[in-house]
């Protein structure tokens, strides 16, 4: 079964229509749906507030610039959205070269034979793609608080899917190896596929591994949603080893509810209420793994920038190795962390191919030595004790008192010689 990790507000009647009410991991089913995007009119308003997602990035350490003088924003990255469609309609997606025109492999099912949907890969009318594609290179503009985490990126846009269960596996596969063939560095996948109990064996399967060795092997870094059911169970091609899995956290670093979640989930980022750009204009707000996705692709996209000769691997272990964590190592709640995009750009070391758990933490490299046990007041000490306070009381009692009796003398004797 193949679905979008999407937004979950109001799509819940189009994946029950999809599923049929069949269990999630029915065997051998192929079938692709997005859950549509939430309750947003297309266009929408501007929103002049910053996000939250945005709010505890600094900004200006996350774009620094390079010896030129140019701020590594992510330009000369190409960043492929495997999604609905990207729209560049919406100003902040707008521009020459912005959103380039990929292939479509989008068939309209309702008609008899099957037929390519109308329009083109710059068509959405669902909304989701032109969502991850905001999250990842929306420009900058006056009055809006949002921008994408890689503003100078390019977005290569391939129709492949939609709310209506219409894309499939090998669409997929097809995608993934044209966005390799397109000069992506980067690929952007907001759906899962799974199959009954996380077999890796589906209804398209070899080629879509075959599409995911091809990536590594160009150093495009594939980013994939782990699914929005909120249980333990394996997605594709999340759970494919070289694809940079990423789960949904909320405002607490935790695992948001609706995010799947397994041994496979390599990191976790902000997917709830998520702003983001939308068809003709303006932005709104969703929740999803979906849309977590984009905000790690983002990320990539920087670290592609700036090292152009990294290798995917080299690229997914400064993403996991710099999150944030509680733990040394990963758990499969939110794998190794909550993505730190600054720390993730700024880390100067070279990345290995592979994170490996933080060291335990050490107080001191001297060694911890043992004191002997003291004794505490004997008897004879509270003795020795007790006659020094008497002691000391005596002469003072009787300092006071010769003193007194000289004072009492003198006085005498001035009143006698009156």
């Amino acid at each position: 079964m193949v679905r979008r990790g999407l937004g979950r507000s109001a799509a819940i009647a189009a994946v029950l229509a999809l599923l049929g009410a069949t269990p999630a991991a029915a065997a051998g089913s192929t079938g692709v749906g997005v859950a549509a995007a939430g309750n947003c009119t297309f266009p929408a308003q501007d929103v002049a507030e910053q996000p939250w997602s945005l709010q505890r990035v600094m900004l200006d350490q996350l774009w620094p610039k390079n010896a030129q003088g140019q701020a590594q924003d992510g330009t000369g990255v190409t960043v492929a959205v495997i999604d609905t469609g990207v729209d560049p309609g919406n100003p902040q997606l707008g521009g020459a070269g912005k959103v380039v025109q990929g292939p479509s492999y989008l068939m309209d099912k309702s008609k008899n034979p099957p037929a390519p949907a109308d329009g083109n890969s710059l068509t959405d009318t669902v909304g989701h793609g032109t969502k991850v594609a905001g999250i990842i290179a929306a420009a900058h503009r006056d009055k809006v608080g949002f921008v994408g985490l890689a503003p100078g990126a390019t977005i290569l846009s391939i129709r492949q899917n939609d709310d209506a269960g219409d894309g499939d596996v090998p669409s997929l596969a097809r995608s993934i190896s044209d966005a390799v063939d397109l000069g992506a560095r980067v690929i952007n996948i907001s759906q899962d596929v799974r199959d009954a109990d996380g077999n890796p064996n589906f209804g398209g399967s070899d080629q879509l591994k075959q599409a995911i060795d091809k990536a590594e092997s160009h150093k495009a870094v594939v980013v994939a949603a782990s699914g929005n059911d909120g249980v333990e169970e394996t997605t594709y091609p999340a759970a494919y080893p070289t694809v940079l899995s990423v789960g949904a956290s909320d405002r607490n670093n935790e695992r948001a509810t609706f995010s799947s979640y397994g041994d496979w989930v390599k990191v976790a980022a902000p997917g709830v209420d998520m702003l983001s750009t939308v068809p003709k204009g303006g932005q709104c707000v969703d929740n999803g793994t979906s849309f977590a996705t984009p905000y790690v692709a983002g990320v990539a996209a920087l670290l592609v920038g700036a090292h152009p000769d990294w290798s995917a691997a080299q690229v997914r272990t400064r993403i996991e190795q710099t999150a944030q964590r509680t733990e040394h190592g990963s758990n499969k709640y939110i794998g190794w962390g909550v993505v730190d995009p600054v720390k993730a750009v700024a880390d100067p070391t070279m990345p290995a191919d592979a994170p490996t758990p933080d060291p335990q933490v050490r107080l001191d490299t001297a060694p911890i030595l043992p004191q002997p046990l003291g004794l505490g007041e004997t008897q004879a000490d509270r003795n020795r004790r007790t006659a020094t306070y008497v002691l000391g009381t005596a002469v003072l009692s009787v300092a006071l008192l010769f003193g007194g009796s000289v004072v009492l003398r003198d006085l005498r004797r001035r009143r006698a010689g009156r």
